[in-house]
């Protein structure tokens, strides 16, 4: 089937969705997987593009429950408790008709704890992969690790040979600018196969015949046509007029107008993801303000003030149109660790938040830059630049400069920034998650994502810890003092969770993944 161009919003408007066609999903949202490499960046989009083509040993299904995939039963060993054993699925191939067995998870599974990897923190316990037959392997771990299973679900396994005569053993180092022949082109034992890939442009999958699954899903979509398009307003038009059938993405002012249309719905859940800023807290001196010799953000008086200047009330009512809810704290609810306290304590309060700059010493205000996605997050743009009118009013004078993810995202890796916009969501459903990621001294094994320049060896030892304890009581107590920290040094601005809104022809038969991870198995087409 060949996609018709995306009409103008103008010609669009007037023009409701056809019916669906019966075998092929057109799928649009506003940014496209920034690579196929499976471990080369943990990032949502990128994800769910390659969960399509690609399969983990476990999964999460379309309502977040944890369900077999390359593995059909795992188990601590009974011998060791370091252990993790998982059965391989028999009889399964990957595209190419190479035959899938435990020397392709243990290659994968190494693949993705090398430093280039960016899921490396998933596996940070891990000391050891064995695989002692053909369709078992074990997972040895520095003590035991109770929510290794979690840790797995987004996980990919990649054919070692495939890799290995495609110059792929090595990770694709995604931030340095390195193209790859993983990064555009995948073998995997997904669903879907992969046809065609133009980055930015059009990506076509289409069913695999020999997909060990295909009778115990639907697998009612035989073809994807996926489509990226940034701009809002033509991305609606493209699913009024059914150029397409499904965007995950609907704005905000627009979601009246979709749900009203004949022919479409828009599906709505809270999503397992919130939207934060981060601050550079650790250098001397920052690049982008107009402080020499000193660095406001390491003041968490400031640091404070800065959130306490932020509205997030405001935000919710005229960016969102009510599609969020404000955030305290960098975890959603979702969340083992998550507190209804710590959640509603951010406060709007500009003139405490103008006594504490005063009381830092920064009463005159300064100026600094804020990074910002332009086709990352729902209205990501919008939140930035009322984010730069609220600091105004304490004297924190924002130049905001927005780009595609593309671009942004290598900024955080890299930390080139020193206040940043980024959203995290939580696929272990486990606050450890959160904490490998964006607390951790940034290092070869975790870390990766923090870009605020915070080090705390004392707390990264208690971090490291999470993997091993077992006593369950003891290791709530042990998040909830590390959140008490991260609260304390105010380490990021939390703003708000994000509220999905999937808009689709009616025909498409789905629920919202409450990771706004389609998987298009489960989809039907009536």
């Amino acid at each position: 089937m060949v996609l018709r161009t995306v009409l103008s919003a103008a010609t669009a408007i007037a023009l409701v969705a056809p019916a669906v066609q019966a075998e092929t999903l057109r799928w649009a949202r506003a940014g496209d997987a920034l690579t196929l490499d499976p471990h080369a960046q943990n990032e949502g989009p990128t994800t769910a593009l390659n969960h399509q083509i690609m399969e983990p040993l476990i999964i999460r299904d379309m309502t977040g429950a944890i369900v077999p995939a390359l593995a059909t039963d795992w188990a601590p060993s009974e011998e060791d408790p370091n252990v993790w054993t998982f059965n391989l699925r028999e009889g399964v191939t990957f595209h190419d008709g190479a035959t899938f067995d435990s020397e392709d998870v243990k290659f994968s599974l190494e693949r993705a704890m090398t430093p280039d990897s960016d899921f490396k923190e998933l596996l940070g316990s891990v000391t050891e992969v064995r695989a002692p037959s053909p369709y078992v392997i074990e997972i040895v771990t520095d003590g035991p690790n109770p929510i290794m299973p979690s840790n797995l679900t987004n996980m990919f396994i990649m054919d070692k040979d495939w890799a290995e005569a495609n110059n792929a053993v090595k990770v694709q180092d995604y931030e340095g600018g390195e193209d790859t022949f993983a990064a555009k082109n995948a073998n995997g034992t997904g669903p879907y196969k992969l046809v065609s890939r133009e980055p930015d442009v059009r990506t076509v999958i289409t069913i695999n015949e020999d997909y060990w699954g295909k009778d115990e899903f639907p697998m009612q979509v035989t073809e994807v046509i996926y489509t990226p398009i940034q701009n809002a307003a033509t991305r609606v038009a493209a699913l009024l007029s059914g150029e397409v059938d499904f965007i995950q993405d609907v704005p905000v002012q627009d979601l009246q107008r979709v749900a009203g249309a004949d022919g479409l719905d828009v599906r709505t859940a809270p999503q397992n993801r919130v939207i934060f800023f981060g601050m550079n807290m650790g250098d001397a001196d920052l690049a982008n303000d107009n402080v020499e010799g000193a660095n406001p953000l390491a003041d968490v008086r400031v640091r404070r003030a800065m959130s306490m200047a932020i509205n997030r009330d405001a935000i919710q009512q005229v960016v969102m149109r009510g599609q969020s809810a404000p955030a305290g704290m960098i975890a959603p609810p979702f969340v083992n660790g998550w507190t209804e306290e710590m959640d509603s304590a951010s406060k709007t309060d500009v003139e405490g938040a103008k006594a504490l700059m005063e009381e830092a010493g920064y009463g005159d205000g300064f100026s600094i830059q804020l990074d910002c996605p332009n086709d990352r997050y729902i209205n990501d743009e919008a939140i930035c630049q009322a984010a730069v009118s609220m600091l105004a009013q304490i004297g924190v004078n924002v130049n905001l400069d927005a780009k595609p993810k593309a671009q942004h995202f290598p900024l955080i890796n890299t930390t080139q920034t020193d206040f940043y916009m980024l959203g995290w969501g939580v696929p272990t459903y486990d606050s450890e998650y959160v904490f490998n990621f964006l607390v951790h001294t940034k290092g070869e094994k975790y870390g990766s994502w923090n870009a605020t320049r915070f080090s705390n060896p004392d707390l990264d030892a208690k971090i490291v810890g999470l993997a091993s304890e077992t006593d369950l009581p003891k290791r709530d107590q042990m998040i909830a003092d590390i959140w008490q920290v991260v609260q304390d040094e105010a380490l990021y601005i939390p703003i708000h969770h994000q509220v999905l809104n999937w808009g689709m022809a009616s025909q498409v038969g789905t629920v919202v993944d409450p990771e706004d991870v389609p998987k298009f198995k489960y989809f039907t087409m009536n």
